[in-house]
């Protein structure tokens, strides 16, 4: 992702603050690892299992200690100098999901369906993208489709009147593909350009969930067959390695094509969005290193990877 000099080094130290618990465990590991020692296979197993524990997966790190081995067995390295490869590799295998969130202007409104188990922070990525696409000067919309969580519908409504976006909503517990139906017939009338739909995310009922996910699907389809034009997944980075599943469960019920991964701040697992690219190459669209309005980024591979890795010189 191309970006001017100055931009570029306030997101890197954006990220770098954000995956400061991530990052201090990997470099921390790497820097014991490796001290005055040659690459030998004790030192390489030693360094799959940090980056296992650091969840970027087990296939990913037999990966990258694979072509950390090719390039370096048998030499004397330094932990800068594995940090600096792996960063390079993480960067690669990232490089192909780095994406933006490109709304169609044609569309009118471009419709964003927004999935995810309840507490990832996926009511709070609808508000931020809503404050970002109004402050970029386009009409929105929010849709309260998660209708038997009153809470949700009362947070979502906060971040409307913060955005100064109207939000469409029931009281009742009533079925959200028929709101989410009424809520793109009006955007339509009005010229809303981004209708941003919540939804219910509880994995407790699988089946349900994912029936009530594909009826909103086939639903917007009566009125807009190429709705909704963007499906969205909010990931919880402090779950980890459960992050996977999640995206096994909603690729089942929906075409997934964006992932959001949140609070990287909070955690020491930020590697598992690492995991996510290589298992499933869906690209990922945003990530959240805080708890800021600002602190839902676009997503950068080459900027994650250095900071992943404690490079902060490296994104520029």
């Amino acid at each position: 992702m191309a970006q001017e000099d100055g931009v570029g080094r306030g997101l890197l130290a954006r990220l770098a603050a954000g995956l400061r618990r991530t990052s201090a465990s990997l470099t921390g590991g790497i820097g014991a690892i490796f001290t005055g020692r040659r690459l030998d296979q004790a030192a390489l197993d030693e360094l799959e299992e940090l980056l296992i524990a650091g969840d970027l997966g087990a296939a990913t790190a037999a990966e990258l200690t694979a072509a950390l081995a090719e390039e370096r067995f048998g030499k004397e390295v330094s932990a800068d100098e594995v940090r600096r490869a792996l960063a390079e590799r993480i960067a690669a295998l990232l490089a192909p999901v780095e994406a933006s969130l490109a709304i169609d202007a044609d569309a009118r409104p471009h419709v964003i369906l927004v999935a995810g188990v309840n507490g990832t922070g996926k009511t709070t990525t609808i508000g931020k993208l809503a404050r970002r696409f109004r402050s970029e000067g386009r009409q929105v919309m929010l849709v309260a489709g998660d209708t038997f969580r009153a809470a949700a519908v009362e947070q979502l409504a906060i971040w409307g009147e913060r955005a100064g976006a109207p939000v469409v909503s029931r009281t009742d517990g009533g079925d959200p593909a028929g709101l989410a139906f009424d809520a793109l017939e009006r955007a339509r009338a009005e010229g809303i350009d981004v209708l941003l739909i919540d939804t219910a995310g509880r994995l407790q009922n699988k089946a349900h969930l994912m029936a009530e996910l594909q009826k909103i699907d086939r639903v917007l389809k009566k009125l807009d067959p190429a709705a909704p034009h963007s499906r969205l997944l909010v990931l919880d980075a402090t779950t980890g390695q459960n992050a996977l599943g999640q995206v096994d469960v909603f690729r089942e019920a929906i075409a997934v094509d964006g992932l959001v991964m949140t609070k990287l701040d909070g955690t020491a697992k930020g590697g598992v969005l690492v995991a996510c690219a290589r298992r499933f190459g869906v690209p990922v669209v945003a990530v959240g290193i805080g708890e800021g309005v600002d602190d839902l980024r676009p997503f950068d591979a080459r900027a994650f990877a250095s900071a992943l890795m404690g490079l902060e010189d490296e994104a520029r």
